[in-house]
Parts: structure tokens; sequence; C-alpha cells
């Protein structure tokens, strides 16, 4: 992967996580302030804040750890079990954002909300486990890498044995 390509990613990451802290300083308190505005009751609408909360840590989580495996991409470490680690992470911290988003269609459901939008919810929390879904074949793609990587290497122990 050629510098310039990291270096985009890293200004990229860089400012989602920005975009993240501000959200959670700044934003959520105004959500909750204009949630006791429309008489939102105390049980959901905490509930509904505490997942919007853990839904922006989630894309810290998978923020963070696409920084360390560009480190090892730029370091030509990624293939190797270090990696794993944090491709489990990504999928985990995705996985479970595609349940919180669907906690918010349980939340949503049995108010005045439009089943269009409830439904409309869970067709995102759906394909929030898409790509979790996409994140675990991507791992077991690395996998092979690193078993043909490690295969490659015994071959070249050999062959500079025989040498």
């Amino acid at each position: 992967m050629g510098k310039l390509t990291i270096l985009a990613l890293r200004v990229v990451i860089a400012l989602l996580l920005a975009g993240a802290v501000f959200v959670q300083v700044r934003m959520v308190p105004l959500l909750s302030t204009d949630l006791i505005e429309a008489g939102a009751p105390d049980g959901p609408r905490i509930a509904l804040l505490a997942i919007v909360v853990l839904g922006i840590l989630c894309v810290q989580v998978v923020a963070v750890c696409v920084w360390r495996l560009l480190t090892m991409a730029r370091r030509g470490t990624v293939f190797s079990h270090r990696a794993f680690r944090f491709v489990d992470v990504i999928f985990g911290a995705i996985a479970f954002a595609a349940v919180l988003m669907f906690g918010i269609a349980v939340i949503l459901a049995p108010g005045e909300t439009a089943p269009g939008i409830v439904l409309l919810i869970c067709g995102a929390a759906l394909m929030i486990g898409g790509v979790a879904l996409i994140v675990l074949v991507m791992r077991t793609l690395l996998a092979q890498a690193v078993a043909r990587d490690v295969e490659a290497a015994e071959l070249r122990a050999e062959l500079d044995e025989v040498i």
C-alpha cells in the first residue's frame, strides 16, 4: 500500500475520530434536550441516548483498529497473527453496532413512529450486520494469506538448507 494512500486514510480516520468526539460532547446533549422538549419518556430517551453513545464508540473502536492495521500494512507486518486481534475487534464492534441499530427499532416500534421508519431502521441493522459478515470473510482471507506466508517462509528455509 502506498504512502500517499496510507496518509489519506489516516487523515480520514483522524477527521472521523474528531467528528465522533464532537458528536459525543456536543450533539448528544443537544439530542437529549430535544427529546426532553418533545416529551419523550425517560426510559426510552435514556436508552436511545445510550445506544447513540455506544454506536459512536463502535465507530471509534473500528477507526482505531483500522489505524493500527494501516500501521501494520505500512511496516509490511499485516500478514501476521497479530492482525487477527484487530480484525476480530472490528468484527465485534460492527456486529454490536448492528444489534444497537435493531435496538433503536425496538425502542421506536411501540410508540407513534411510523411502521415504515421502524422497517427502514431494521433494514439498516441488517445492512450493518452484512458489513460485519463481509469483515468475517475478509478475516478468512487474511487467515489464508497468513498460512501462505508461513508456508512460503518454511519453503524458503528448506531451500536455503538445500543450497
